[in-house]
């Protein structure tokens, strides 16, 4: 499959709408959720807060649905990143996140 085609001279590439809200855990401990867009190896998350303290008592798998009343977020705004600078990423419902 074709990362890049030309149509009458011009260039275009497949780039993801920035729509889902993802969980990601990055590299040196950061945790932070956002709304995920990815372009080649370049991971964007637009209106990213990193998670400070989750706030569960049963692991970062409860903050799928929202945070809960003991999670503490800082706000960051545009976050970019490599994708290999992700260890892993869980899907999150929009509404609880309200972003």
């Amino acid at each position: 499959m074709a990362s890049e085609v030309t149509i009458d001279g011009e260039k275009y590439r497949k780039v993801a709408a920035p729509s889902e809200v993802r969980i990601v855990i990055l590299q040196r401990g950061w945790v932070m959720v956002g709304r995920w867009s990815q372009d080649g190896e370049t991971v964007t998350l637009d209106d990213a807060r990193v998670i400070r303290r989750w706030g569960t008592t049963k692991g970062l798998g409860e903050l799928r649905s929202g945070p809960k009343p003991q999670t503490t977020l800082d706000p960051a705004g545009r976050v970019q990143f490599h994708i290999l600078t992700m260890v892993a990423s869980l899907d999150a419902e929009a509404a609880g996140w309200s972003l």
